[in-house]
């Protein structure tokens, strides 16, 4: 079943119907873009023609964000279950380990990608993490896309997760992800480099269970107010609007 947020589509499905599908993706010559929309993704997309087309056309659209499930409600919807980028991603990663796929890390701050790579190791004895590459935000001034395009490919992955910040990172696979041939599954990432590598704490169980994880990632990271205000009030407000439209 799918839901539709202002304009914007969503796979309304489990965790198990997730792994599913991905399982699924896998026995397909075809590459796959999976998106994790939250209330940011689709107040970018509202200015964005561009980025609301990526997101209306992955492959899968995965509800991550508490905010989703209260406007899901506004139109008279029930969203199943809320999927965040992190938990999706350890759930690839432990087919990846089953299945014998190969994982490529791409992006996050210096460092950052191979801690990632490194706790992943740890967890899934197994996996072949084949590339783990961070510090993007210095790239540009040495290397094009073409050539990180180049490089990917001369590991052949399997699996491509991406940590460029949001819509930078999935506009990124939705232009390259043809060019890097072997790839079955890309997906944008995030912020889960920094937890997977345990440079940023998640807030307690508890916590993320009553949907306020984005209050305890406020009080640990001050400067997210901005994007808080866009997820919690512009969205809100934007949702309320269509609504009584």
């Amino acid at each position: 079943m799918e839901l539709q947020i202002l304009g914007v589509r969503i796979d309304n499905i489990t965790l198990d119907e997730v792994t599913d599908k991905i399982r699924h993706f896998f026995q397909q010559d075809s590459q796959h873009q999976i998106v994790t929309v939250n209330p940011e993704f689709i107040m970018a997309a509202q200015n964005d023609e561009e980025f609301m087309n990526i997101l209306n056309s992955a492959d899968l659209s995965i509800a991550d964000g508490v905010g989703l499930k209260y406007a899901a409600r506004k139109y008279n919807h029930k969203l199943v279950q809320r999927i965040t980028g992190v938990d999706l991603m350890m759930q690839i990663l432990a087919i990846a380990a089953e299945e014998g796929k190969s994982i490529y890390l791409l992006g996050a701050k210096r460092g950052i990608a191979e801690q990632a790579a490194f706790k992943i190791l740890e967890k899934f004895p197994n996996i072949k993490v084949v590339g783990a590459e961070s510090g993007y935000r210095h790239w540009h001034r040495r290397i094009k896309d073409a050539k990180l395009v180049e490089k990917i490919n001369r590991k052949q992955p399997d699996i491509l997760f991406v940590a460029f910040g949001q819509v930078k990172q999935d506009k990124w696979i939705a232009h390259h992800l043809s060019k890097i041939t072997s790839v079955k599954v890309a997906m944008g990432v995030g912020g889960s480099f920094d937890y997977i590598s345990g440079k940023v704490s998640r807030a307690p169980s508890i916590v993320r269970r009553m949907g306020l994880e984005w209050l305890f990632r406020l009080f640990r990271q001050p400067w997210r107010l901005p994007r808080i205000i866009t997820a919690v009030i512009r969205f809100s407000w934007a949702v309320l609007r269509q609504k009584n439209n």
